[in-house]
């Protein structure tokens, strides 16, 4: 990224040489380190510098950026162009909050804009303020405070459940001994069976009730035990892999992640009995700089497991999470509670974007906890 930091030019694009540390200047360090993505363009719109955040955001690199017209770039791009064309004419900043862009490929983000125009140079400065970030980490602490207070509440109810439970079942038990007529027998093994029934529904609720025992493993043979398992249950669900083969092996408990990306999976193939064609696919990737309960880690693990279902209806969303809610008539909504209990046991998560014919659930591990 070599840059003349009085002015920006074709001739001087940093995007048209290979860069070279040694000799980037202070500002192009700072330039090139900023989290806010930052765009020079020209006259005509042209891109003539593109820093490392851009990069990212518009999933290009510099090279490949260099001379787009920002509205070939942007599919959306229209409403920035005439702000950019804007404060070119004016020679003022201009700001708008929350704006949603779309990228070729149907990625999108959301981002504030800020537009000022440099007059002397005929150029203009587009800087993009991700915002996806920011709101994905509200919406998730919203999410894992009232999963915390819903679960203390489950605990305190099923313990007050459990302990009548116990006193019926040992009374029915007591009971079938002293019946004269074994026939009646019959009415007191309902009565036990009832009782197990519902401890066993209860302590569903209440999650994994063992330390997860971790051991460094691949992530991918966890998958292809999941994968193997659903093409079992269902001969006419497509079953896709995607592997990033280059992660390396994670602290995990194998067992306790079979079940929670087994129950993920099992959802999605549930809803996908009434899908014509239907697909389920598991895909793994490494994210950088990514944020969980308040704590950014360096690197984290991406499992996706994508289906091409109905998607999970909107009013259901917020609190998919919780006990008892589920996409699936007669579902008891367990599932996808128990998965956050144990991904939460290995200091993870678990989101999800749903519209109708994608739905798209990802677990997140941190990869540090390797070095704990």
């Amino acid at each position: 990224m070599r840059t003349d930091p009085g002015a920006f030019s074709p001739s001087n694009n940093p995007m048209t040489t290979e860069p070279d540390p040694q000799r980037e200047t202070p500002s192009e360090i700072v330039l090139g380190n900023l989290s806010t993505a930052i765009l020079v363009l020209n006259e005509g719109h042209n891109i003539l510098f593109a820093n490392q955040a851009a990069e990212n955001l518009l999933k290009e690199s510099a090279t490949q950026l260099a001379g787009q017209c920002l509205i070939d770039l942007i599919i959306n791009g229209e409403e920035l162009a005439e702000i950019v064309s804007e404060a070119a004419l004016t020679n003022k900043t201009f700001t708008r909050r929350r704006m949603q862009f779309l990228l070729p490929g149907k990625d999108n983000f959301t981002a504030d804009v800020t537009v000022t125009s440099v007059p002397d140079q005929g150029q203009t400065v587009v800087e993009l303020i991700p915002m996806d970030r920011y709101l994905r980490i509200d919406r998730d602490a919203a999410i894992q405070e009232h999963h915390d207070i819903t679960r203390q509440m489950v605990r305190g109810l099923a313990h007050e459940i459990k302990n009548p439970l116990g006193g019926i079942k040992g009374s029915a038990e007591l009971l079938a001994r002293e019946l004269p007529d074994e026939s009646l027998e019959e009415y007191t093994d309902i009565i036990i069976e009832e009782t197990n029934r519902l401890t066993s529904l209860l302590d569903r609720m209440l999650g994994p009730n063992t330390l997860a025992q971790k051991t460094p493993i691949s992530i991918h043979q966890v998958l292809e035990r999941t994968a193997n398992l659903i093409e079992l249950e269902s001969k006419n669900l497509e079953v896709i892999r995607d592997y990033d083969p280059s992660i390396p092996e994670l602290l995990i408990d194998p067992e306790l992640m079979l079940q929670a990306i087994l129950n993920v999976a099992r959802n999605a193939m549930q809803i996908l009995e009434t899908t014509p064609h239907p697909a389920l696919t598991f895909t793994t990737r490494i994210e950088r700089q990514f944020t969980i309960n308040g704590q950014r880690h360096k690197v984290v693990v991406r499992v996706d497991i994508k289906d091409n279902g109905s998607g999970i209806p909107p009013e259901i969303q917020e609190q998919l999470f919780y006990p008892m809610i589920s996409r699936r008539p007669g579902g008891t909504g367990l599932g996808l509670t128990f998965a956050q209990s144990i991904i939460a046991q290995h200091n993870g998560m678990i989101e999800f974007e749903s519209e109708p014919g994608d739905t798209t659930f990802s677990i997140i591990i941190p990869l540090e906890q390797n070095n704990e």
